[in-house]
């Protein structure tokens, strides 16, 4: 028998709570048993007028409002409270009821406003330190990456900006001031793109297959045992990764308690310098070397030998390259031009233009060329290590970007879109921490039921379990 359903029939009451209308999996329902703001109050009450003024929105409220939304991907303000607005886990999450007004999206912007970067930063560690509690982070092992989000601009607001011309006015004004104006350059004036209306924006690319657009640039460290984001910064898109890994690492050390033992991380970061600090640190590199062009038109470096000891350089052809000058990232070798003019290979080796062939050692070079020997040698522990940065922190930034609205950048200015990455970073945590205690909770009800079922009594009933797992009793 076919049924009907009264579609036009509207209920004045509804007899039971609101709660009761979100399904138990949903995912805002589960995170609400692991969330716990109740310290927010505290955080921000130095930014509120206890006496003036009309009452503000309730902090906790708010945050729970960005949380809710960037679950479902929404980054926007407006679109935020246009969901909210009907969608019923929404406004339990938040603590709103069915005919309570919700606030107007503008609010969501001044609280960021008020409330500034670092606190959504403290936010965003809060979360760390929650999962740490749980036991789903362990701090031995840490996976290093980044990726660039896309500036909330358009293409065109990009505009040119000269370099030389801006160095040339600045060396005007050092001279006026008393300093040296430097000597003329004779190169062609380089070309820079920037935005007008986000000027914190840099052009940069992940592959030179693609053109270059304007971004910031997201640094992640995951940790290896839950896929817990532990460290998170936000810089322009020109930044370069490698550079940031240090400081990467310090950050992570201060947020769990722990110096990691083991550290992947892409060539982008296979720095000397890094493998040098890295080295004096204790701490495992696992960081596959850059491999040199095989299209070198001059015998490549990997050909002569480096001598530490004795401070020189040997050519294929036994001859020594000795110190000459330091270059900006370390010291430049070159040979006689007497051994040059008479070699075999002079050819093969020397431009056409120079008499001797140089070449550049950079600071920490020894360390690169153990790296290199150990990449060499490594077995299926360190494949399988890196085989999990490859799921673990590319795959972070792919669900953070597929699902929580981090492909793109919402709002604009370096501040604004730390806040937006913090959060998204905070809401990842939360599922896997949801995820951690409803998996202790089946886990729990399968004991009790096999217990039951043996002997059809037990002290603790279901209901018990979950409030106790809720409010953190057990432990993940």
């Amino acid at each position: 028998m076919i049924g009907k359903q009264d579609r036009w029939q509207e209920d004045i009451f509804v007899a039971c709570r609101l709660r009761d209308l979100v399904p138990e999996d949903h995912i805002l329902k589960r995170v609400d048993k692991v969330l716990d703001l109740s310290w927010l109050r505290d955080e921000v009450k130095e930014l509120y007028d206890e006496d003036k003024g009309r009452p503000g929105i309730d902090p906790e409220a708010a945050l729970r409002l960005m949380l809710a939304g960037l679950f479902s991907g929404i980054a926007e303000d407006r679109k935020l409270m246009r969901e909210a607005q009907v969608n019923i886990a929404m406004r339990w999450f938040a603590g709103y009821r069915l005919d309570e007004k919700l606030p107007d999206h503008s609010s969501l912007t001044r609280i960021r406003q008020r409330w500034g970067q670092e606190r959504f930063k403290r936010i965003f560690l809060r979360t760390v330190e929650a999962c740490h509690r749980k036991g789903l982070v362990s701090g031995d092992t840490v996976h290093v990456d980044a990726t660039l989000i896309r500036a909330d601009v358009s293409w065109k607001s990009i505009t040119q900006r000269h370099v030389e011309k801006v160095l040339e006015e600045n060396e005007v004004d050092e001279g006026q001031a008393g300093g040296k104006r430097g000597r003329p350059r004779n190169q062609a004036q380089k070309v820079k793109k920037y935005s007008r209306t986000d000027p914190d924006a840099t052009m940069a690319t992940s592959s030179h297959k693609y053109h270059l657009e304007p971004s910031y640039k997201g640094h992640t460290a995951v940790d290896d045992h839950a896929g817990v984001i532990v460290d998170i910064e936000v810089t322009t898109g020109e930044t370069s990764e490698g550079k940031e890994l240090l400081g990467q690492i310090e950050r992570v050390e201060q947020a769990t308690g722990k110096k990691p033992e083991v550290v992947t991380a892409d060539g982008g970061y296979a720095h000397s310098a890094n493998y040098t600090a890295l080295e004096e640190m204790k701490i495992e590199a696992l960081i596959p070397p850059q491999r040199e062009s095989g299209k070198c038109a001059k015998i490549p470096l990997r050909r002569f030998k480096y001598d530490a000891r004795r401070d020189i350089v040997k050519c294929p052809c036994g001859k020594i390259l000795r110190r000459r000058s330091q270059g900006k990232n370390g010291w430049v070798y070159r040979a006689s031009a007497g051994d040059c003019g008479k070699c075999a290979l002079r050819d093969r080796c020397v431009s056409r233009k120079a008499s001797a062939r140089t070449v550049l050692i950079v600071e920490g070079y020894e360390a690169l060329l153990r790296a290199r020997r150990r990449r060499g040698r490594w077995g299926e522990r360190e494949k399988g290590l890196y085989g999990r940065h490859r799921f673990l922190a590319e795959g972070s930034h792919a669900e953070a970007k597929t699902l929580h609205g981090m492909r793109r950048a919402v709002r604009r200015g370096l501040s604004n879109v730390a806040i937006q990455v913090y959060l998204v970073a905070a809401v990842m945590n939360l599922k896997r921490l949801a995820a951690a205690v409803a998996a202790l909770l089946r886990f729990l009800l399968g004991i009790v039921r096999g217990i039951t079922g043996r002997s059809g009594q037990l002290g603790t009933t279901n209901s018990d379990l979950r409030a106790n797992c809720s409010t953190g009793a057990f432990a993940a």
